[in-house]
Protein backbone atom coordinates (compact mmCIF):
# COMPACT_ATOMS: atom_id res chain seq x y z
CA UNK A 1 0.00 0.00 0.00
CA UNK A 2 1.24 3.26 -0.75
CA UNK A 3 0.21 7.20 -0.98
CA UNK A 4 -1.49 6.76 -3.90
CA UNK A 5 -3.48 3.59 -3.05
CA UNK A 6 -4.89 5.55 0.23
CA UNK A 7 -5.77 8.63 -1.23
CA UNK A 8 -9.56 8.35 -1.73
CA UNK A 9 -9.95 6.59 1.66
CA UNK A 10 -8.05 9.71 3.09
CA UNK A 11 -10.09 11.76 1.07
CA UNK A 12 -12.94 10.11 2.56
CA UNK A 13 -12.11 10.72 6.26
CA UNK A 14 -10.83 14.31 5.40
CA UNK A 15 -14.28 15.04 4.33
CA UNK A 16 -15.60 13.03 7.17
CA UNK A 17 -13.63 15.21 9.67
CA UNK A 18 -14.34 18.68 7.89
CA UNK A 19 -17.65 17.34 7.82
CA UNK A 20 -17.77 16.94 12.07
CA UNK A 21 -15.96 20.42 12.64
CA UNK A 22 -18.58 21.89 11.07
CA UNK A 23 -20.86 20.78 13.38
CA UNK A 24 -18.59 21.97 16.49
CA UNK A 25 -18.68 25.13 15.27
CA UNK A 26 -22.28 24.85 14.70
CA UNK A 27 -22.73 23.66 18.21
CA UNK A 28 -20.74 25.88 19.63
CA UNK A 29 -22.44 28.92 18.34
CA UNK A 30 -25.75 27.85 20.16
CA UNK A 31 -24.01 27.60 22.76
CA UNK A 32 -22.55 31.18 23.01
CA UNK A 33 -26.42 32.33 22.36
CA UNK A 34 -27.71 29.93 25.00
CA UNK A 35 -24.99 31.96 27.64
CA UNK A 36 -25.74 35.26 26.26
CA UNK A 37 -29.40 35.11 27.63
CA UNK A 38 -27.59 33.30 30.78
CA UNK A 39 -26.13 36.54 31.43
CA UNK A 40 -29.03 38.93 30.25
CA UNK A 41 -30.92 36.78 33.16
CA UNK A 42 -28.19 36.97 35.88
CA UNK A 43 -27.70 40.74 34.71
CA UNK A 44 -31.53 41.32 35.50
CA UNK A 45 -31.11 39.88 39.25
CA UNK A 46 -27.50 41.05 40.10
CA UNK A 47 -26.35 37.60 39.88
CA UNK A 48 -22.15 37.50 39.79
CA UNK A 49 -21.31 36.07 36.08
CA UNK A 50 -18.80 33.69 37.53
CA UNK A 51 -20.25 30.94 39.78
CA UNK A 52 -17.16 28.95 40.97
CA UNK A 53 -19.37 25.87 42.16
CA UNK A 54 -21.30 25.22 38.50
CA UNK A 55 -18.07 25.41 37.35
CA UNK A 56 -16.85 22.86 39.01
CA UNK A 57 -19.79 20.53 38.94
CA UNK A 58 -19.50 21.10 35.24
CA UNK A 59 -15.91 20.01 34.80
CA UNK A 60 -16.69 17.05 37.07
CA UNK A 61 -19.23 15.75 34.95
CA UNK A 62 -17.72 16.15 31.62
CA UNK A 63 -14.41 14.90 32.50
CA UNK A 64 -15.95 11.24 34.13
CA UNK A 65 -18.10 11.34 30.61
CA UNK A 66 -14.79 11.65 29.03
CA UNK A 67 -13.13 8.63 30.21
CA UNK A 68 -16.13 6.88 29.65
CA UNK A 69 -16.38 7.53 26.20
CA UNK A 70 -12.71 6.61 26.42
CA UNK A 71 -11.62 10.67 25.99
CA UNK A 72 -8.48 12.78 27.30
CA UNK A 73 -10.16 13.93 30.38
CA UNK A 74 -7.44 16.46 30.27
CA UNK A 75 -8.63 17.27 26.26
CA UNK A 76 -11.97 17.64 27.72
CA UNK A 77 -11.65 20.36 30.62
CA UNK A 78 -9.13 22.24 28.58
CA UNK A 79 -11.66 22.89 25.90
CA UNK A 80 -14.46 23.39 28.66
CA UNK A 81 -12.47 26.35 30.26
CA UNK A 82 -11.77 27.78 26.97
CA UNK A 83 -15.19 27.69 26.45
CA UNK A 84 -16.29 29.16 29.70
CA UNK A 85 -14.08 31.76 28.92
CA UNK A 86 -15.98 32.63 26.10
CA UNK A 87 -18.96 31.82 27.97
CA UNK A 88 -18.01 34.79 30.31
CA UNK A 89 -16.76 37.47 27.92
CA UNK A 90 -20.53 36.71 26.04
CA UNK A 91 -22.66 37.00 29.46
CA UNK A 92 -20.47 40.57 30.31
CA UNK A 93 -21.53 41.86 27.22
CA UNK A 94 -24.92 41.71 28.72
CA UNK A 95 -24.20 44.34 31.02
CA UNK A 96 -24.33 44.08 34.99
CA UNK A 97 -27.23 45.00 37.16
CA UNK A 98 -26.86 48.67 39.11
CA UNK A 99 -26.72 47.88 42.54
CA UNK A 100 -27.19 51.28 43.75
CA UNK A 101 -29.83 53.23 42.21
CA UNK A 102 -29.26 55.74 44.90
CA UNK A 103 -25.59 55.84 45.16
CA UNK A 104 -25.13 59.40 43.24
CA UNK A 105 -22.97 60.50 40.75
CA UNK A 106 -19.24 57.88 40.66
CA UNK A 107 -16.02 59.69 39.90
CA UNK A 108 -13.03 58.50 39.05
CA UNK A 109 -10.03 61.28 39.79
CA UNK A 110 -7.33 59.73 37.16
CA UNK A 111 -10.27 58.10 34.63
CA UNK A 112 -8.24 58.51 31.61
CA UNK A 113 -5.46 56.36 32.75
CA UNK A 114 -5.41 52.50 32.10
CA UNK A 115 -6.51 51.45 35.18
CA UNK A 116 -9.00 54.26 35.49
CA UNK A 117 -10.59 53.12 32.26
CA UNK A 118 -11.74 50.09 33.57
CA UNK A 119 -13.58 51.18 36.58
CA UNK A 120 -15.29 54.07 34.50
CA UNK A 121 -16.73 51.39 31.54
CA UNK A 122 -18.20 48.74 34.37
CA UNK A 123 -19.66 51.28 36.45
CA UNK A 124 -21.05 52.81 33.00
CA UNK A 125 -21.87 49.90 31.58
CA UNK A 126 -23.85 49.13 35.28
CA UNK A 127 -26.27 52.16 34.35
CA UNK A 128 -24.36 54.49 37.03
CA UNK A 129 -23.21 58.20 36.39
CA UNK A 130 -19.70 58.42 35.82
CA UNK A 131 -17.67 61.39 36.21
CA UNK A 132 -13.98 62.02 35.17
CA UNK A 133 -11.71 64.15 36.95
CA UNK A 134 -8.25 65.02 35.39
CA UNK A 135 -5.35 67.00 35.91
CA UNK A 136 -6.67 69.71 33.71
CA UNK A 137 -10.11 69.67 35.42
CA UNK A 138 -9.13 70.92 38.69
CA UNK A 139 -10.37 74.43 38.45
CA UNK A 140 -14.38 72.57 37.59
CA UNK A 141 -13.42 70.07 40.73
CA UNK A 142 -15.71 71.49 42.60
CA UNK A 143 -19.17 71.15 39.88
CA UNK A 144 -17.46 67.73 39.27
CA UNK A 145 -17.59 66.55 42.92
CA UNK A 146 -21.10 67.76 43.87
CA UNK A 147 -23.27 65.75 45.10
CA UNK A 148 -20.82 62.17 44.19
CA UNK A 149 -21.94 59.38 46.14
CA UNK A 150 -18.39 57.70 44.94
CA UNK A 151 -14.31 59.13 44.58
CA UNK A 152 -12.21 56.20 43.26
CA UNK A 153 -8.74 57.90 42.98
CA UNK A 154 -6.67 56.07 40.69
CA UNK A 155 -3.76 58.28 40.25
CA UNK A 156 0.15 57.07 40.10
CA UNK A 157 1.51 56.15 43.79
CA UNK A 158 3.48 59.29 43.39
CA UNK A 159 0.86 61.84 43.29
CA UNK A 160 -2.11 60.00 45.48
CA UNK A 161 -1.11 61.79 48.90
CA UNK A 162 -1.31 65.10 47.11
CA UNK A 163 -4.72 64.52 45.33
CA UNK A 164 -6.62 62.88 48.86
CA UNK A 165 -5.56 66.44 50.52
CA UNK A 166 -7.85 68.12 47.65
CA UNK A 167 -11.03 66.30 48.68
CA UNK A 168 -11.36 67.96 52.11
CA UNK A 169 -14.85 69.18 50.67
CA UNK A 170 -16.65 66.37 49.84
CA UNK A 171 -20.63 65.26 50.72
CA UNK A 172 -20.70 63.90 53.30
CA UNK A 173 -22.02 60.42 52.78
CA UNK A 174 -19.34 60.08 49.94
CA UNK A 175 -17.33 56.66 49.56
CA UNK A 176 -14.17 57.53 49.07
CA UNK A 177 -11.91 54.64 47.56
CA UNK A 178 -8.93 54.43 46.33
CA UNK A 179 -7.03 51.89 43.89
CA UNK A 180 -3.24 52.10 44.94
CA UNK A 181 -0.92 49.01 45.19
CA UNK A 182 -0.17 50.41 48.95
CA UNK A 183 -2.67 50.98 51.62
CA UNK A 184 -1.66 52.48 54.71
CA UNK A 185 -0.39 55.97 53.87
CA UNK A 186 -3.26 56.34 51.68
CA UNK A 187 -5.71 54.75 54.00
CA UNK A 188 -4.34 57.08 56.60
CA UNK A 189 -4.65 60.68 54.34
CA UNK A 190 -8.31 59.58 52.98
CA UNK A 191 -9.32 59.44 56.77
CA UNK A 192 -7.80 61.89 57.66
CA UNK A 193 -9.47 64.45 54.99
CA UNK A 194 -12.97 62.85 55.19
CA UNK A 195 -15.20 62.12 57.95
CA UNK A 196 -17.33 59.90 55.24
CA UNK A 197 -17.17 56.40 54.46
CA UNK A 198 -13.56 55.34 53.44
CA UNK A 199 -12.29 52.15 52.40
CA UNK A 200 -9.00 51.14 50.46
CA UNK A 201 -8.80 49.10 47.52
CA UNK A 202 -6.38 47.37 45.94
CA UNK A 203 -7.09 45.52 42.42
CA UNK A 204 -4.60 42.29 41.83
CA UNK A 205 -5.05 43.03 38.22
CA UNK A 206 -3.66 45.16 34.95
CA UNK A 207 -5.43 47.84 32.91
CA UNK A 208 -5.76 44.94 30.09
CA UNK A 209 -7.89 42.80 31.93
CA UNK A 210 -11.32 42.40 29.52
CA UNK A 211 -13.26 41.98 32.62
CA UNK A 212 -13.32 41.48 36.34
CA UNK A 213 -13.82 37.72 36.35
CA UNK A 214 -11.95 35.42 38.77
CA UNK A 215 -10.07 38.39 39.38
CA UNK A 216 -8.83 39.94 43.10
CA UNK A 217 -9.60 43.19 44.54
CA UNK A 218 -7.98 43.51 48.17
CA UNK A 219 -10.03 45.56 50.31
CA UNK A 220 -8.94 47.41 53.70
CA UNK A 221 -11.50 48.33 56.16
CA UNK A 222 -11.20 52.59 56.41
CA UNK A 223 -14.43 53.86 58.03
CA UNK A 224 -18.57 52.94 57.78
CA UNK A 225 -18.10 49.30 56.15
CA UNK A 226 -22.09 49.37 56.35
CA UNK A 227 -22.19 52.25 53.99
CA UNK A 228 -19.70 51.05 51.33
CA UNK A 229 -20.82 47.56 51.22
CA UNK A 230 -23.41 48.07 48.34
CA UNK A 231 -19.89 49.12 46.29
CA UNK A 232 -18.19 45.67 47.43
CA UNK A 233 -21.19 43.73 46.26
CA UNK A 234 -21.30 45.21 42.81
CA UNK A 235 -17.81 44.09 42.73
CA UNK A 236 -18.64 40.77 43.22
CA UNK A 237 -21.37 41.27 40.73
CA UNK A 238 -18.99 41.95 38.36
CA UNK A 239 -16.86 38.66 38.80
CA UNK A 240 -14.58 40.09 41.35
CA UNK A 241 -13.64 37.98 44.37
CA UNK A 242 -13.08 40.43 47.40
CA UNK A 243 -9.98 39.20 50.01
CA UNK A 244 -10.33 41.93 52.90
CA UNK A 245 -7.02 42.33 54.94
CA UNK A 246 -5.62 45.13 57.48
CA UNK A 247 -3.59 48.04 56.03
CA UNK A 248 -0.21 46.63 57.19
CA UNK A 249 -0.69 43.49 56.93
CA UNK A 250 -1.46 43.83 53.35
CA UNK A 251 1.53 46.32 52.76
CA UNK A 252 3.92 43.99 54.32
CA UNK A 253 2.56 41.00 51.93
CA UNK A 254 3.13 43.40 48.96
CA UNK A 255 6.24 43.60 49.81
CA UNK A 256 7.18 40.13 49.24
CA UNK A 257 4.41 39.80 46.15
CA UNK A 258 4.84 42.56 44.17
CA UNK A 259 8.00 44.69 45.31
CA UNK A 260 10.62 41.93 45.94
CA UNK A 261 9.12 39.83 43.10
CA UNK A 262 9.32 43.25 40.93
CA UNK A 263 12.89 44.25 41.67
CA UNK A 264 14.45 40.66 40.92
CA UNK A 265 13.01 40.18 38.21
CA UNK A 266 14.13 43.72 36.61
CA UNK A 267 17.51 42.75 38.82
CA UNK A 268 17.64 39.48 35.79
CA UNK A 269 16.74 41.15 33.00
CA UNK A 270 19.00 44.07 34.03
CA UNK A 271 22.02 41.25 34.61
CA UNK A 272 20.83 39.17 31.07
CA UNK A 273 21.52 42.74 28.65
CA UNK A 274 25.20 43.54 30.79
CA UNK A 275 26.18 40.17 30.67
CA UNK A 276 25.42 40.31 26.72
CA UNK A 277 23.14 37.64 26.40
CA UNK A 278 21.85 36.90 23.16
CA UNK A 279 18.01 36.58 23.64
CA UNK A 280 17.04 35.31 20.49
CA UNK A 281 19.37 32.33 21.32
CA UNK A 282 18.47 32.08 25.07
CA UNK A 283 14.41 31.77 23.55
CA UNK A 284 15.55 28.90 20.59
CA UNK A 285 17.27 27.11 23.50
CA UNK A 286 14.96 27.60 26.49
CA UNK A 287 13.11 24.48 28.37
CA UNK A 288 9.43 25.09 28.56
CA UNK A 289 9.81 26.60 32.45
CA UNK A 290 13.18 28.81 31.03
CA UNK A 291 10.83 30.07 28.34
CA UNK A 292 7.84 30.93 30.43
CA UNK A 293 10.21 32.70 32.86
CA UNK A 294 11.48 34.63 30.36
CA UNK A 295 8.17 36.12 29.23
CA UNK A 296 7.54 37.23 32.49
CA UNK A 297 10.71 38.78 32.40
CA UNK A 298 9.87 40.68 29.14
CA UNK A 299 6.71 41.16 30.17
CA UNK A 300 7.32 43.76 32.76
CA UNK A 301 10.12 45.61 30.32
CA UNK A 302 7.19 45.77 27.63
CA UNK A 303 5.44 47.82 30.06
CA UNK A 304 5.66 51.50 31.72
CA UNK A 305 8.95 52.14 33.70
CA UNK A 306 7.69 54.61 35.86
CA UNK A 307 4.85 52.68 37.23
CA UNK A 308 7.62 49.55 38.53
CA UNK A 309 9.63 52.64 39.57
CA UNK A 310 6.77 53.94 41.80
CA UNK A 311 5.81 50.50 43.64
CA UNK A 312 9.16 49.75 44.35
CA UNK A 313 10.05 53.25 45.86
CA UNK A 314 7.25 53.74 47.53
CA UNK A 315 8.25 52.44 50.72
CA UNK A 316 11.50 53.07 52.28
CA UNK A 317 11.09 49.42 54.30
CA UNK A 318 11.06 47.33 51.01
CA UNK A 319 14.58 47.99 50.92
CA UNK A 320 15.21 46.11 54.18
CA UNK A 321 13.10 43.10 52.89
CA UNK A 322 15.43 43.39 49.68
CA UNK A 323 18.44 43.93 51.35
CA UNK A 324 17.29 40.39 53.35
CA UNK A 325 16.68 38.42 49.84
CA UNK A 326 19.94 39.51 48.95
CA UNK A 327 21.35 38.23 51.82
CA UNK A 328 20.19 34.91 51.33
CA UNK A 329 20.93 35.03 47.86
CA UNK A 330 24.48 35.16 48.65
CA UNK A 331 24.36 33.18 51.59
CA UNK A 332 23.27 30.13 49.33
CA UNK A 333 25.91 30.98 46.32
CA UNK A 334 28.54 30.36 49.15
CA UNK A 335 27.43 27.18 49.95
CA UNK A 336 27.67 26.90 45.97
CA UNK A 337 31.04 28.08 45.94
CA UNK A 338 32.27 26.17 49.02
CA UNK A 339 30.81 23.10 47.08
CA UNK A 340 28.38 22.57 50.58
CA UNK A 341 26.29 20.12 48.79
CA UNK A 342 24.57 19.11 51.92
CA UNK A 343 23.89 22.24 53.23
CA UNK A 344 22.12 23.17 49.97
CA UNK A 345 19.78 19.96 50.12
CA UNK A 346 19.27 20.49 53.98
CA UNK A 347 17.89 24.16 52.70
CA UNK A 348 16.03 22.50 49.49
CA UNK A 349 14.13 19.98 51.92
CA UNK A 350 13.53 22.67 54.84
CA UNK A 351 11.75 25.08 52.30
CA UNK A 352 9.77 21.85 50.40
CA UNK A 353 8.53 21.40 54.16
CA UNK A 354 7.69 24.69 54.80
CA UNK A 355 5.44 24.84 51.40
CA UNK A 356 4.01 22.06 52.41
CA UNK A 357 0.71 21.05 50.22
CA UNK A 358 0.99 23.82 48.34
CA UNK A 359 4.17 22.74 46.47
CA UNK A 360 2.29 19.74 44.79
CA UNK A 361 -0.67 21.89 43.77
CA UNK A 362 1.60 24.61 42.27
CA UNK A 363 3.62 21.60 40.25
CA UNK A 364 -0.10 20.45 38.74
CA UNK A 365 -0.62 24.40 37.68
CA UNK A 366 2.55 24.63 36.74
CA UNK A 367 2.25 22.13 34.36
CA UNK A 368 -0.54 23.03 32.70
CA UNK A 369 0.71 26.69 32.57
CA UNK A 370 4.11 24.95 30.50
CA UNK A 371 1.74 23.61 28.38
CA UNK A 372 -0.09 26.68 27.40
CA UNK A 373 3.17 28.75 27.03
CA UNK A 374 4.66 25.58 24.35
CA UNK A 375 1.26 25.73 22.45
CA UNK A 376 1.68 29.52 22.21
CA UNK A 377 5.26 29.33 20.94
CA UNK A 378 5.77 31.37 17.72
CA UNK A 379 8.31 29.26 15.45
Amino acid sequence: MDKKSIAPQLTTLRNEIDEIDTQLVELLAKRRRVTTKVGELKSRVGMPIYAPDREAQLLTMRRQQAMDAGVSPELIEDILRRLMSDSYISQDASGYQCVNTDSGKIVVIGGNGQLGKVFVDLFERSGYQVAVLEQADWPNSDNILAQAGVVIVAVPIRLTSMIIQKLSCLPKTCILADVTSVKEMPLYEMMKVHQGPVVGLHPMFGPDVSGLIKQTIITCEGRLPEQYNWLLKQFQVWGAKIYPVDALAHDQAMSMVQVMRHFSTIAYGYHLMTEGADISQLVEMSSPIYRLELIMVGRLFAQDPVLYTDIIFSNHDNVAMMKRFAYRFLELLEDVEMGDKDAFVTMFAQVSDWFGDYADIFLQESKAMLLKANELKKH
